[in-house]
């Protein structure tokens, strides 16, 4: 591929572990990216909670590879053109491109949860008006999965005269093993958060939410039901799936268009004995280290993926590592305490150095 220009969108874990790979090899990178940081988006209630969060420069990840940052917003794409237009009017040509505009938090089509709720992209907002206003008031956190799970844990212990709530649609930590989930509920009630399940919330309001079972006022809500593709493949052009996510072969290219690859969470990646790949960094940095290597000619063999370990955070001492099978089943066996917490900070710390 000597000579051809290789453009990489999105700087998350999968589009900045490829852009770094792909800047061994002889062809010109393009990194198109707003961001002058890395994200490290499984940080983000950490960042609520006002800790403070090694995130290194992109020009640190991508220190001696033949890649030039955009420092940029992807606005629009010209899949026949294969051009790339940013927000400030670049038009940015390419001969294969690469998306790996991720994920975002989705409401859901909740009325008032955009305007009234703080997602974990709004982790820094949120640590504004925390420590703005510490407060005895409630802080409702809605979502019972990992993100949920970590940002109520973590806000409860950094503002424990807040009364937190942690409001789930369904069971929170339902996907874990027994032992997995009585280690969260027990941590949760440890830090005095109030768990509400079986309860959709059918609207946000600046007085806290309304559910279909009544209401739960509340000072502050933290919004993190679930998680959305960005919705700029499909209005390109790029063949998805019903959930937004682009169709993909098992090289990681596009279904609909062949000079495009995609990574991360933006891909419906299936994986033999196991599936559509879930949304999470653990899927996605692996996606761009390959993808790398696939571009470099360091590999010609499909994508492979077996799951290990899920980790969560539960506050600043305790944490659960739920042991997993290679088909994303759960084992029985979890770590917590100081293992735990050891561990996760292990794979946590190690993000960003694995970039590289």
């Amino acid at each position: 591929m000597t000579g051809k220009h290789i453009v990489v969108i999105g700087a998350g874990y999968a589009g900045l572990s490829a852009a770094a790979g792909i800047g061994r090899g002889p062809d010109r990178v393009t990194l198109v990216a707003p961001e002058q940081r890395f994200g490290h988006r499984v940080r983000q209630h950490e960042i609520a909670a006002g800790h403070r969060v090694a995130r290194p420069e992109i020009a640190h990840v991508l220190r001696g590879r033949r890649v030039v940052h955009r420092a940029t917003r992807a606005v629009e794409l010209d899949l026949a053109a294969r051009e790339v237009r940013t927000e400030d009017g670049e038009r940015i040509g390419y001969d294969t491109l690469v998306y790996a505009l991720g994920s975002r938090t989705a409401w859901g089509g909740v009325p008032g949860a955009a305007e009234h709720a703080y997602s974990a992209e709004r982790a820094e907002e949120l640590r504004r008006r925390l420590a703005g206003d510490p407060g005895t008031g409630t802080l409702a956190v809605v979502g019972g999965g990992a993100t949920g799970i970590e940002l109520a844990t973590e806000l409860a212990e950094a503002y424990p005269a807040r009364r937190v709530r942690l409001v789930a649609a369904g069971q929170v930590g339902g996907w874990l093993s027994e032992r997995g989930r009585a280690h969260v509920l027990t941590v949760l009630g440890r830090l005095g958060v109030r768990v509400d399940e079986h309860r959709r919330v059918t609207a946000v309001s600046a007085d806290g939410l309304t559910c279909e079972d009544g209401d739960v006022p509340a000072e502050v809500v933290v919004w993190a039901a679930s998680m959305e593709p960005h919705p700029l493949a499909a209005d390109s052009g790029l063949a998805v799936n019903a959930r937004g996510r682009a169709l993909v072969d098992d090289h990681l290219r596009s279904r609909s268009h062949p000079e495009v690859y995609v990574v991360g969470d933006a891909a419906a990646v299936e994986v033999p004995g196991i599936g559509e790949l879930r949304m999470a960094c653990a899927t996605a940095a692996p996606q761009g280290r390959y993808l790398a290597k696939l571009l470099t000619g360091r590999t010609g063999k499909p994508f492979s993926y077996r799951y290990a370990t899920q980790c969560l955070s539960l506050g600043r001492g305790e944490a659960l590592v739920q042991l997993i099978h290679g088909d994303d089943s759960v084992r029985p066996r979890v770590l917590t305490g100081v293992a735990g917490r050891l561990v996760k900070a292990g794979i946590v710390k190690g993000l960003p150095l694995s970039l590289r």
